[in-house]
């Protein structure tokens, strides 16, 4: 009875603190004939969503980071604090789309059967996957909003030039319009390698999963994300810092590794540089001081954004509070900025 009362507790808490969004529907979308940018086609791509509020009002398309969801867009600090009524993006007055980018959650993955011979994706044919979704599932022609977090950022950036004039606002977080290179690239290297040399890894025709990806699933959070200060707060001697190490390896790997190491290796290419005078759209950059993968100390955004007609950057101040490249997961850091910026 002892063990069983804490998971019990655990259950009724997530009932208990579970959102309750206007209109919530969920859905598989198939995209007919889906040719990737190697030229590869799948004659079937699923496209896993979220939709919430009335289709009638204007659509705002909500992308999330590397390894999430889009059911992980909808917890208390991203979606609580964005989806509820009064709030800045309000599904009683917005219609938000929610999609599960290629490779995970109920969209088409390396997992569903194909392994290492699954199509090997960018984020151009995610945006892509996105843009069919939206018009040609959904029936949306034209978006208020583009707001993405992270690897959602990113693809917020080739909305931009991808689809120019689709969208009145973009707004892209933690995340920088240029070629993907430095510490950023590197950290993902290591993913890719680590899991690529382990033996058991087998060319991706793996028995059970390969021990590397749980590993690096563990370490590369660490070295490219959380914040310095943040860290620092929480581990301020090697016993507490060994404490979280422990309790992060200790915790069973939950994805595949086929389809954790396509994740991550479909950054190699983003490169929206070259392209960003086309964007139309309005633009708002929410990146923090902090950000391990997009260190404002590179001076790329300043540069970058002069070529956009119209762009600002908020640039939210590091603090023990903060987490790095994690910072706008919570969207009380920028909420209040958002909704201004809007009203303009």
């Amino acid at each position: 009875m002892k063990k069983i009362l804490p998971a019990l507790l655990a259950v009724i808490s997530s009932f208990c603190f579970a959102i309750d969004y206007p209109n919530q529907k969920e859905g598989v979308w198939i995209a007919k004939d889906f040719q990737f940018h190697t030229g590869e086609t799948l004659k079937e791509a699923k496209i896993g969503y979220i939709t919430l509020g009335d289709p009638s009002n204007p659509a705002v398309l909500i992308l999330h980071g590397t390894a999430g969801t889009a059911k992980g867009m909808l917890g208390k600090d991203f979606g609580g604090e964005l989806f509820q009524a009064g709030q800045p993006l309000d599904a009683n007055s917005y219609f938000i789309i929610i999609p599960d980018a290629i490779g995970v959650g109920k969209s088409s993955k390396p997992s569903d059967g194909m392994k290492a011979q699954f199509p090997r994706y960018n984020y151009s044919d995610m945006v892509q996957a996105q843009y069919r979704l939206v018009t040609e599932g959904l029936g949306i022609k034209h978006l208020k909003l583009v707001l993405g977090n992270s690897m959602g950022g990113m693809q917020t950036w080739l909305w931009g030039t991808n689809y120019p004039g689709y969208a009145d606002y973009l707004a892209p977080m933690a995340s920088t319009p240029s070629a993907m290179s430095g510490r950023n690239w590197m950290m993902r290297r290591f993913i890719s390698e680590s899991i690529r040399r382990d033996p058991t890894w087998n060319g991706g025709n793996y028995e059970t999963q390969p021990k590397s990806a749980h590993f690096a699933s563990v370490f590369y959070p660490f070295a490219t994300s959380g914040g310095n200060q943040h860290l620092q707060f929480l581990a301020p001697n090697s016993e507490k810092a060994d404490a979280i190490v422990n309790e992060r390896l200790n915790t069973p790997l939950s994805m595949d590794a086929n389809d954790f190491l396509y994740q991550w290796e479909s950054s190699r290419d983003f490169n929206p540089g070259p392209d960003l005078e086309k964007i139309k759209a309005k633009v708002l950059v929410i990146n923090s001081a902090d950000d391990e993968r997009n260190p404002p100390e590179l001076g790329i955004m300043q540069k970058e954004l002069k070529r956009i007609k119209s762009a600002e950057l908020y640039l939210i101040p590091a603090s023990e509070q903060t987490l790095g490249h994690s910072t706008t997961g919570q969207a009380k850091w920028w909420k209040d900025k958002l909704s201004q910026w809007m009203a303009k």
